[in-house]
């Protein structure tokens, strides 16, 4: 069975897609940035399940339900999972039915295809423990160090994502009032409190470590990016998940446990095992509709159906 370094190899070595079907593919995708905000993730993950279908079957503005069944089939034997085949049929009726409004099609082929079921996976999050270790391993006399404490902080006092912590700009941070400007997903922002720990580490980086980071760079001023690497470029996604995972090891908790969205779960675990409102949680997370908070009450419930079973007498 392919993996998916086999399957991202494969789409490379791919010959370019006909003119006809990567401009429908570039006209949609415009179009539905443009009428819902989707995130750039969500805009590349689109792009490239209808570009694969077009090297399979091109002409893709035309194709007929029996062709799309048979797509999904050949995934379904190639291995893809239910997510990604749930991804690939979010796309393929947004696609057609962005068809349909434009006069393209006179119906939608996909209308009658369902997604697969999908297991509800719900959360993983750290111990409180295990997160206070991972926050203090870091070596906070460098430079580097002290960004990587600070990063940690934010991410777990923020319930922050991953692509928002590192794309945060140096304006985001209002230390005076402790908050913190936020720019999510469907280019939504909102204001989270700080908190007196990640406020403190904050003001640390900004006043010793960032400007120490910011020697090498050619042009300091313009650099906008808050959290940088030596020589002032922004940090990726990728680097800090290698980060934490070297924490992680430094903390003595299992690399496979801990991931920066792990960080954001144990964020809304925490909060709701301590109390929080779900309203509240979810203004916090960012989230559009409360139902995609509720999945934590279930981590919630479980936390106390342990604690009964463990305590209670006739548990």
């Amino acid at each position: 069975m392919p993996t998916p370094a086999d399957r991202r190899q494969f789409i490379r070595n791919l010959p370019p897609l006909a003119d006809a079907d990567g401009v429908a593919i570039e006209r949609f995708l415009d179009a539905i940035w443009a009428e819902y905000g989707l995130a750039q993730a969500t805009l590349a993950a689109y792009r490239s399940d209808l570009q694969a279908l077009a090297r399979q079957h091109p002409g893709v503005l035309l194709l007929s339900r029996e062709t799309l069944f048979a797509h999904l089939a050949q995934r379904t034997q190639q291995g893809y999972s239910p997510r990604s085949t749930a991804r690939l049929l979010s796309c393929l009726h947004a696609f057609y039915a962005h068809a349909v409004r434009g006069g393209l099609r006179s119906e939608d082929p996909s209308a009658l295809l369902q997604s697969p079921t999908l297991p509800r996976l719900l959360p993983k999050a750290l111990s409180e423990t295990q997160i206070a270790a991972l926050l203090e391993a870091p070596e906070t006399s460098t430079a580097n160090g002290l960004r990587d404490r600070a990063m940690l902080e934010l991410m777990y006092a923020c319930g922050l994502r991953v692509s928002e912590l590192v794309g945060l700009p140096g304006t985001a941070v209002n230390l005076r009032q402790g908050v913190l400007r936020v720019r999510g997903k469907g280019n939504k922002e909102r204001l989270v409190p700080l908190g007196e720990e990640s406020g403190h580490w904050l003001s640390q980086y900004l006043k010793a470590a960032r400007p120490m980071l910011l020697t090498a760079a050619r042009n300091p001023g313009a650099v906008t990016a808050l959290f940088v690497t030596p020589g002032g470029d922004a940090l990726s996604r990728q680097a800090f998940w290698v980060l934490v995972k070297r924490y992680a090891v430094l903390a003595g908790v299992a690399p496979a446990q801990v991931s920066p969205h792990g960080l954001r779960h144990s964020f809304a675990t925490h909060l709701l095992n301590h109390g929080a409102d779900l309203r509240a949680l979810q203004m916090l997370l960012g989230h559009s509709a409360l139902s995609t908070t509720q999945i934590y009450t279930l981590v919630a419930r479980e936390r106390l159906q342990s604690l009964h079973a463990r305590h209670h007498p006739r548990g």
